[in-house]
């Protein structure tokens, strides 16, 4: 195995530069390595100014998320071997707009996130004298899988559909509403199915997958979003043979 492994690596600074550019850097190549690595090293030895994202290296925090020969990783669990000999290509996440270097706004997204109503909502809540909301083993596994999403918005930067439609209330934001419709001390169900029945939510999908495919926990937003649509459908059905006030 050779003893480095080139990156190229977009840079830009949006107050000074006319576009993106590539600049390149030869890191040394460590079987344990990750992409992260070789960044913290661009930026520790060779280039300061180089900016982007990281905190726990553990893939929990989600913050590293990059373009990495073209597909969103994380780059703190994406091995530099296993682009050997290279080049490897590391971009900041498609479809933000890019604040300096591999930094993009997630502006959108946070701004999108609480219309989906990602807490638990009930009409009475307990004091600590009355107790706790006590669950099963089997109701926390009804909705465990849509609880490990971390934020890291790689479904996003693979999603085809949030690239042509910015109004698209995107797939992570989809398997957090899903997931709290599944948690059975949740009663918020109408509230959310309201926001995602509209044009913006979950029928702007068109199914192509690659959310789930990408996503570093195995949340499966492209699931979350079919039964979505089954609920709306439901809906409309129940909408038109029975108004809301008869049922």
């Amino acid at each position: 195995m050779a003893d480095s492994i080139r990156l190229e690596v977009t840079r830009y600074r949006p107050e000074g530069d006319s576009g993106p550019e590539v600049q390149e850097y030869d890191v040394p190549l460590r079987k344990e390595w990750t992409v992260l690595d070789g960044l913290n090293h661009v930026k520790d030895e060779v280039d300061t100014t180089l900016a982007f994202r990281w905190s726990c290296r553990m893939g929990i925090c989600g913050s590293c998320g990059m373009n990495v020969d073209g597909e969103p990783k994380l780059t703190c669990a994406t091995f530099l071997s296993d682009y050997a000999p290279g080049p490897v290509r590391v971009e900041p996440l498609a479809n933000f707009p890019i604040v300096r270097d591999l930094v993009v706004d997630l502006y959108d997204f946070m701004e999108k996130l609480p219309r989906v109503k990602p807490w638990i909502i009930r009409d009475d809540d307990l004091t600590v004298i009355d107790g706790e909301y006590l669950q099963t083993p089997e109701e926390l596994d009804a909705y465990k899988q849509f609880s490990m999403c971390i934020n890291c918005m790689l479904c996003y930067a693979a999603c085809p559909v949030y690239g042509l439609d910015p109004e698209f209330i995107g797939p992570a934001a989809i398997a957090l509403a899903e997931r709290y419709d599944l948690d059975s001390r949740d009663r918020g169900a109408r509230e959310r199915l309201d926001v995602l029945i509209e044009h913006e939510g979950v029928w702007g999908c068109t199914f192509v997958g690659e959310c789930t495919r990408v996503c570093p926990k195995h949340v499966d937003p492209a699931g979350a979003i079919q039964r979505y649509k089954l609920k709306a459908a439901k809906e409309n059905v129940m909408a038109f043979l029975l108004p809301r006030g008869a049922r």
